[in-house]
């Protein structure tokens, strides 16, 4: 169809707000990555905004020297791959079963689960109930509360239902059961909808913080945000600098370190996103619409 003279002015503005509001994210990536890699002259001076001055890599070589950066690291990961497997699991058989029209009662559960969205217990009540399990100090503490999200959990449950009803029909009358119904049919066909709700999960146990500060008290578990947290709030990485020789205090700042480890927490998610983004957008629309 041909595109009228006022869809076009809509579009255009569309465009404009659009990148706009790119730039406006995009910007402090920029200026944090020029920090980090700016000399100690030109971080003090002010003169970076949103290009390197003074190209130099120190920031990053006395954060990984002087700091437990890659334990972080690697605690995140920890978090982050195992949060996800078992999260997508207990999503999978909890919206399975809830899409399913010959699941009796499955109106009223789905009513108690979106109950949840809207009243919860509680940060001290889901506190004791954590230390009662025993599970403080322990990644349990981080993975058990977040195990389902009710929001993703709904989604997917609509994008179960959209498929259509002959392919289940077709598999039944070749024998197929409950779970090899799932697994043949319903998984090979949800793989947008996984990729999405994978991604939703997985920024969401990579920025862990608040849980963590809440749960992990032993500073060796501690992941990657926590960790920068406390180097932008802190003054002990100044100390940790000059631990380092005199060397580190002539090359480097602290802003400069610590704009680094922001990017060093912010690349891995850069990096995962754009092979998942096909996915995404289709994900996220197939599962919000119903019919």
């Amino acid at each position: 169809m041909k595109t009228t003279s006022g869809e076009k002015v809509f579009y255009g503005i569309n465009y404009v707000i659009l990148a706009a509001a790119g730039l406006l994210c995009l910007l402090p990536l920029m200026h944090l990555a020029s920090l980090s890699l700016s000399g100690k002259d030109a971080v003090l001076s002010g003169f970076v905004v949103l290009w390197p001055v003074d190209w130099s890599t120190e920031s990053y070589a006395l954060l990984f020297k002087g700091t437990p950066i890659i334990q972080a690291f690697t605690n995140n990961v920890i978090i982050t791959v195992v949060g996800v497997a078992l999260s997508m699991i207990f999503t999978v058989l909890a919206a399975y079963p809830l899409s399913r029209k010959v699941f009796y009662g499955r109106k009223y559960l789905t009513l108690a689960i979106v109950f949840t969205m809207l009243f919860q217990g509680g940060l001290i009540p889901t506190y004791l109930v954590i230390k009662q399990m025993g599970l403080i100090d322990s990644y349990g503490a981080l993975w058990l509360p977040s195990l389902v999200s009710t929001f993703n959990m709904l989604i997917m449950r609509s994008f179960f239902e959209n498929i259509p009803e002959e392919l289940e029909e077709a598999a039944r009358m070749d024998g197929c059961g409950e779970w090899k119904l799932l697994m043949r049919i319903i998984l090979p066909l949800s793989m947008p909808m996984i990729a999405t709700i994978a991604l939703f999960y997985g920024v969401q146990y990579w920025n862990s913080f608040f849980n963590v500060m809440i749960y992990v008290n032993s500073p060796e578990k501690l992941n990657l945000t926590v960790l920068i947290q406390q180097m932008i709030k802190s003054q002990s990485l100044v100390t940790d600098i000059n631990n380092l020789g005199p060397e580190a205090v002539v090359n480097v700042t602290p802003e400069g370190m610590k704009a680094a480890g922001v990017i060093i927490m912010i690349i891995p998610m850069l990096i995962v996103y754009p092979f998942l983004q096909k996915y995404f957008v289709k994900g996220v629309m197939i599962g919000a619409i119903k019919g």
